[in-house]
């Protein structure tokens, strides 16, 4: 069977994370989407997404295709009932699409808003859907418990350096490699992974759950609240509360991070802080791109989310519910603005359009520190970002 991961509607409410990725590549928990259904499906997956996207995403389509809904998360029950779906069946659930089995043909004109041709199949088990980018902050200490599961079922942890003190022993997972000195974790609450390679530095105290990915470092002396996950090839320092970190971004530096989600290749500069709460306590708006206004989120708690290539200076200072999107360069004393469109220079005395000759200039040295090639087509996505945001920069 041929295994394919699509982007559904809520694809642009996902937006500004998912300008430089599909659906599926989005990390919650400790892995990204994509792995999660290759690990079920035992198999691999390609991805129905954007058009700009798909150079670097390809799909592929063969003769019989089970296509998945790309912002659900699995579970054993919903893989066995797409596995028990027959040639033109497609899952819903309520008006959700899941998945479908279909043809050649039919899997390259399908559409989740035209299935009047097929038989539906309901399912009434409860699942995870990701639908917009405080979802990845709110649900991600569940599908880090299962992902905890799935990567540990079987093996026998590293050991851990006697001079560290470990609450709950038996929810910490170490991978080979990794390195913990004189430092405090409590996974009474929930479990710890510690990833291959990684580092966990002298006076961190971490409560789970908490995942630090391959590669990345905890600095000196930080304080972790769970549920929190630093992605691969990250650094994280100071004080943060329910973060996902995507992968290689930097916040290394005193200064709060809290109920938020961090793209790729973003760098937070010393003392920056988000503020999680209004002072009113009331309900935070985010700015959503699809109806391009400020949508409540149903939270009290929502701090910052910041798209890929996206970096602020030293003490930068973000509103509760600030939307900041791809490639965005901000510093200056103040609050920035709630939303900092895509390619915005500047600050709070007002932004400019980053120039982009100059910012793919600075993304390949950025990329070249960690032995990834700025290529052709990541060059091409980001064109086509700039082109696609150039409406909201009327500054």
């Amino acid at each position: 069977m041929n295994y394919i991961l699509f982007d559904d509607k809520y694809r642009n409410h996902l937006l500004p994370l998912t300008f430089t990725r599909p659906v599926a590549e989005l990390r919650i928990g400790i892995t990204k989407i994509s792995e999660k259904w290759q690990h079920f499906l035992k198999d691999q997956v390609s991805f129905l997404t954007e058009k700009y996207l798909s150079a670097k995403f390809p799909v592929n389509i063969s003769k019989d295709n089970i296509l998945i809904n790309a912002g659900i998360i699995p579970n054993d029950k919903l893989v066995k009932a797409i596995s028990e779906l027959e040639l033109n069946e497609v899952l819903i659930a309520g008006e959700e699409c899941i998945a479908a089995h279909l043809s050649k043909s039919e899997a390259q004109e399908f559409s989740c808003d035209d299935m009047t041709k097929y038989k539906l199949i309901d399912y009434n088990e409860s699942f995870l859907h990701v639908k917009y980018p405080y979802d990845i902050f709110t649900l991600n200490g569940e599908c880090l418990i299962v992902d905890y599961k799935t990567l540990t079922q079987g093996r026998v942890s590293s050991e851990i350096n006697p001079d560290n003190k470990i609450i709950a022993p038996e929810n910490v997972f170490v991978e080979k490699g990794a390195k913990l000195n004189c430092c405090i974790i409590n996974a009474s609450e929930g479990p710890v992974y510690i990833g291959r390679n990684a580092e966990i530095m002298e006076g961190s105290i971490i409560r789970g759950p908490f995942a630090l990915c391959e590669s990345s470092t905890v600095k000196m002396a930080a304080k972790i609240y769970g549920p929190t996950t630093i992605g691969p090839h990250s650094k994280v320092g100071g004080e943060l509360n329910n973060v996902v970190i995507q992968a290689y971004s930097n916040k290394g530096h005193d200064g709060f991070l809290g109920n938020a989600v961090i793209g790729e290749w973003c760098n937070l500069g010393a003392d920056t802080n988000n503020s999680n709460l209004k002072n009113n306590y009331a309900e935070v708006r985010l700015w959503n791109y699809v109806e391009e206004r400020f949508k409540g989120t149903n939270l009290q708690f929502c701090g910052l989310i910041m798209g890929d290539h996206s970096k602020c200076g030293i003490n930068t200072m973000f509103n509760t519910g600030t939307v900041v999107g791809v490639f965005a360069n901000l510093y200056g004393a103040g609050f920035i603005r709630n939303f900092a469109p895509s390619f915005a220079w500047g600050g709070p005395q007002g932004f400019k359009t980053y120039n982009k000759t100059a910012a793919f200039y600075v993304a390949k040295l950025v990329m070249q520190r960690r032995n990834i090639e700025f290529s052709k087509e990541d060059k091409q996505i980001l064109e086509a970002i700039f082109e696609q945001t150039a409406k909201y920069r009327k500054f």
